[in-house]
């Protein structure tokens, strides 16, 4: 068995004047890629009109109805522990049936689950309410 190591015709010396382009090929693929992943991100987003943040004061009525949501779930209406889901939705029906019917503000505690404030804001919706606030602290920095 033999092997050939080299031409016999004594053209070693002659360069390759092709471009190799397989790199080339390998980093445009690279860049096509990037682009196909990134350009769906950049265009799919529905054209909305966000709102901008306003810090109006609150408007003490002594019509408004103050409920609290503690972190453990509590509800308070005023200063009075409501027992039960029930009681507070016979209180709101109360409340609704005035005129004109006043607002339900809800101080919710910022380490409780939303599902405690959730509860509140059904049982306004099932008693008729027809304005549910929340109460918030003004955000830091503003010097108000």
């Amino acid at each position: 068995m033999g092997m050939s190591v080299g031409s016999s015709d004594g053209n070693e010396d002659q360069l390759n004047s092709t471009i190799n382009t397989t790199p080339l090929v390998d980093v445009m693929l690279v860049l096509l890629i990037i682009f196909l992943v990134t350009v769906p991100v950049i265009t799919q987003s529905v054209p909305v009109q966000l709102p901008n943040e306003r810090n109006a004061p609150r408007q003490t009525n002594p019509q408004n109805i103050e409920i609290a949501v503690t972190k453990d779930g509590d509800v308070y209406w005023g200063m009075t522990l409501v027992r039960d889901n029930e009681e507070l939705v016979n209180r709101l029906k109360k409340v609704a049936l005035m005129e004109p019917q006043p607002e339900v503000h809800i101080r919710g505690d910022m380490t409780g689950r939303y599902e405690f404030v959730g509860r509140v804001v059904f049982a306004a919706q099932r008693a008729g309410i027809q304005k549910v606030g929340f109460i918030t602290e003004p955000p830091a920095g503003t010097g108000g």
